[in-house]
């Protein structure tokens, strides 16, 4: 027994603007229809047909835009059930083949048959007025409300439709780094395309830091973005397989393990921290030669990557030992400073930098199962550093810390205790315990001031070697041997 035909639903664009841009064989369709419908009829060809319904109420009950979308297939469905095999056609703005979800929808759909009427989209226009060839330019269609995941790994060009909303918009935005443009110096620019094709036509190129704050966009407005970047995630994914090259062909890399790395990284941390200081005094020092803010700034890049380097290094020993991947680092991380940050991802409250230091003690805690609050410090630590983490520690849980006058007392009187060594005869352990006491008092008084004792310790200890340096360099100069011609 042959089944019964499907009801069939004829889909017709009405153009990328006016009715002007209505082509004549859709035209014909919803004249002869025996029943017609708009997806919506906040399109400016609508006007034509009046006598068409609309799909806009759909838009005003439903809470996601995946809900309007199975509502009007289920009607338009229904609709050709029980048009007793009269026409039903659908009319959507511009094309039906170009960003329209309830086509794709109604065309998988087993109950209905689908036929397609093509017509002029947005892109034609966009093409026009942009005058570019989309095919030499290798340009890639994608949806505003998915731009971070759709752009990912693209570097242009883009043309975005459905930029529909200021928040829409301000998402693209955010979703890319506007300083990572190709040349240093460039400023990321992007083209609003809004209404083409309509008398309040605008086309503006405008800063990417002003793209949601230029024009109030609708349903009509697209978004050309010539030039990306190269993305993150593209250059670490080449960082990774030249990694894993070198562990291939380099006999030096092949040979090392965890362990014959630590010093490496160790070493490129402590450079990390030097190149901070160098741009640090820049924000510091209203006076410091603009000019040299550059090097200084791509010493720091430098130095990042050498410490991202050992970061993927270790990573790349752990994948080939069957351990974790970059990727689980990475997903860790995240997914630790997510779970750290209640108040920003949660109910949590917490308004001040006190309250969300408290808050990161206490989770730290119950993620690990520590037995304490200070497990997890390195006990390696360069030991100021050391008293101030614990510092840190004793104030997020509410130990009293000692006051300034009483930690200024125990210094003078440690200080007053000190005599000097009997001749030939070692430090007694009790000398070595008070100035051990001295120490940690200078470090706690730095802590109540506000200042770090590492850093000022090291900032001494370099005028000591700008000091060694300009006596070396006064120092009369040996004498050289020279030869007699006598």
């Amino acid at each position: 027994m042959t089944p019964a035909p499907r009801p069939v639903v004829t889909v017709v664009g009405l153009g990328p603007a006016g009715p002007e841009l209505v082509g004549e064989p859709a035209r014909d369709r919803l004249a002869g229809a025996a029943r017609a419908f708009l997806r919506t009829g906040r399109h400016p060809a609508a006007t034509a047909f009046p006598d068409a319904a609309t799909f806009d109420h759909h838009y005003e009950e439903a809470e996601t835009f995946d809900d309007v979308y199975a509502a009007i297939v289920d009607d338009l469905v229904a609709a050709a059930e029980t048009a007793g095999g009269g026409d039903v056609v659908y009319a959507v703005p511009g094309s039906p083949l170009v960003a329209e979800r309830t086509v794709e929808l109604l065309r998988a759909d087993p109950r209905v048959s689908v036929r397609i009427e093509p017509a002029l989209s947005f892109l034609d226009l966009a093409w026009a007025r942009l005058g570019i060839d989309p095919v030499a330019s290798g340009v890639r269609l994608v949806d505003g409300a998915r731009f971070a995941a759709e752009a990912a790994g693209e570097r242009g060009p883009l043309l975005v439709a459905q930029c529909w909303s200021s928040e829409v918009l301000s998402d693209i935005k955010l979703a890319v780094d506007e300083g990572e443009v190709d040349r240093p110096g460039d400023a990321l620019e992007a083209t609003l395309l809004h209404h083409l094709g309509l008398v309040d036509e605008r086309i503006e190129t405008v800063r990417w830091d002003d793209l949601d704050r230029t024009l109030a966009p609708d349903h009509l407005t697209t978004l050309w973005i010539p030039r990306l970047a190269a993305p993150i995630g593209r250059r670490l994914a080449e960082l990774v397989e030249l990694v894993r090259t070198l562990r291939e062909r380099c006999p030096w890399d092949r040979e090392q393990t965890h362990a014959s790395l630590a010093g490496h990284a160790l070493e490129e941390a402590y450079e990390v921290v030097d190149a901070i200081a160098e741009v640090a005094r820049f924000d510091d020092d209203p006076h410091a030669d603009p000019g040299d803010e550059a090097p200084a700034v791509a010493h720091l890049e430098e130095e990042l990557g050498d410490l991202l380097f050992q970061v993927v290094f270790h990573a790349r020993l752990a994948t080939e030992a069957g351990r974790f991947t970059l990727a689980d680092v990475a997903g860790a991380v995240h997914d630790k400073l997510v779970a750290r940050h209640p108040h920003v991802f949660g109910d949590v409250n917490a308004t001040t930098p006190a309250a969300v230091l408290a808050n990161w003690e206490v989770l730290k805690v119950a993620e690990r199962g520590r037995g304490g609050i200070t497990d997890g410090i390195p006990s390696a630590l360069p030991a100021l550093s050391l008293v101030g983490k614990l510092e840190r520690k004793a104030t997020a849980v509410g130990v009293a810390p000692p006051s300034f006058d009483d930690l200024r007392r125990a210094l003078e009187a440690e200080l007053g205790a000190l005599r000097p060594p009997r001749d030939g005869a070692a430090t007694g352990a009790g000398t070595a315990e008070r100035l051990g006491t001295v120490l940690f008092c200078v470090a706690q008084l730095c802590g109540r001031l506000g200042v770090d004792p590492e850093e000022v310790l090291r900032r001494r200890a370099l005028r000591l070697r700008d000091e060694i340096e300009r006596h070396a360099r006064d120092a009369a100069p040996f004498p050289e041997s020279r030869g007699t011609t006598e």
